[in-house]
């Protein structure tokens, strides 16, 4: 379907050349008034967008916005890692990146996907920082998806701007790197865009499309997509989910950050029995904020909630993989 564009554009040509007349037709729809061309020139003209991936990425933050882009026309789009090979996502899914930072050194649009504990140890990565720091020097557009805001407010670029990022680290976003915080899906201020948790990426990227491109190609790609969202019950968002609810993710988070913003916390020098969290699936490979022994076995957690929740029924979790 990711070429479903590109093959309608190739059929209308191929018709067009079997056809009596001299010159191929022009496809129109008809937009209010006005007779709008389907495929618009690129305004600002985009060749290339480049995704950052880094162990400990959120995969739909990266892949959100890579399915959209991809169906841009005449846009080279691929992902550029911290470094090569295989990139592990916050799960344990495996990408194989061939570009790195160090091969890049202009993007017409640079987009820096969200994580969690990793994603906040790069914030003091000054090799990345200023590799973003000079892409963002060229590029027409630079954005995050998701906490990938952390790094983005990390290189100082978002200070004093209008940002959003997902709901748990808004209060980082704006403590740490100056960014007036908006309670929006995304939020363009300028050059620059940031959007909410995850799937709000895709919204930022067809918004994105949309000034790009204009209305109509953008309703294409939707289409192509069939990006129309229905979720099945009402939720996603702590402004509109039960507050019980949101504090115990709050909390779950809470724990699984306490490792990284206080290190000398963290379990180290201690080997265990799992490569990940057997209850949030989350990858334990660096970090470990807690463990407990279960029938012989050592088992090491991203957050001292996902044990608690372990001892309580520790078969069913064991069971499910």
């Amino acid at each position: 379907m990711k070429k479903l564009i590109a093959a309608y554009t190739c059929i209308i040509l191929m018709m067009s050349c079997n056809s009596k007349k001299e010159s191929p037709e022009v496809i129109t729809v008809n937009d209010s008034n006005d007779k709008t061309s389907l495929f618009p020139g690129p305004n600002p003209d985009v060749k290339t967008v480049g995704i950052l991936l880094y162990d400990g990425f959120s995969n739909l933050d990266a892949i959100g916005p890579y399915s959209v882009f991809k169906s841009f026309m005449g846009t080279d789009v691929f992902f550029v890692g911290l470094h090569d090979g295989l990139v592990e996502d916050v799960t344990g899914m495996k990408v194989q990146v061939d570009t790195t930072i160090t091969d890049v050194k202009q993007l017409d649009v640079l987009i820096i996907p969200g994580g969690f504990r990793e994603t906040y140890e790069l914030t003091e990565d000054e090799t990345l920082l200023n590799w973003i720091r000079d892409i963002d020097s060229t590029s027409k557009y630079t954005a995050s998806v998701c906490t990938g805001a952390w790094i983005l407010g990390a290189t100082g670029l978002l200070e004093g701007k209008e940002a959003t990022t997902h709901w748990y680290g808004k209060k980082i976003l704006e403590e740490n790197y100056g960014a007036k915080i908006k309670d929006t899906r995304y939020v363009n201020s300028g050059k620059y865009w940031t959007s909410a948790g995850i799937t709000a990426g895709m919204d930022m990227s067809l918004a994105m499309l949309r000034e790009i491109a204009g209305d109509n190609y953008t309703k294409m790609v939707m289409l192509d997509l069939e990006y129309d969202p229905k979720p099945p019950i009402k939720g996603g968002s702590e402004n509109n989910t039960d507050k019980n609810i949101v504090e115990a993710l709050r909390s779950m988070y809470d724990s699984g950050m306490e490792s990284v913003l206080n290190p000398e916390k963290a379990v180290s020098n201690i080997k265990v029995d799992n490569t990940k969290d057997p209850v949030c699936g989350m990858s334990i490979t660096t970090h470990i904020s807690d463990t407990l022994h279960y029938n012989n076995k050592v088992y090491g957690f991203c957050a001292s909630a996902c044990k608690n929740m372990f001892k309580k029924k520790p078969t069913a979790y064991l069971n499910s993989k």
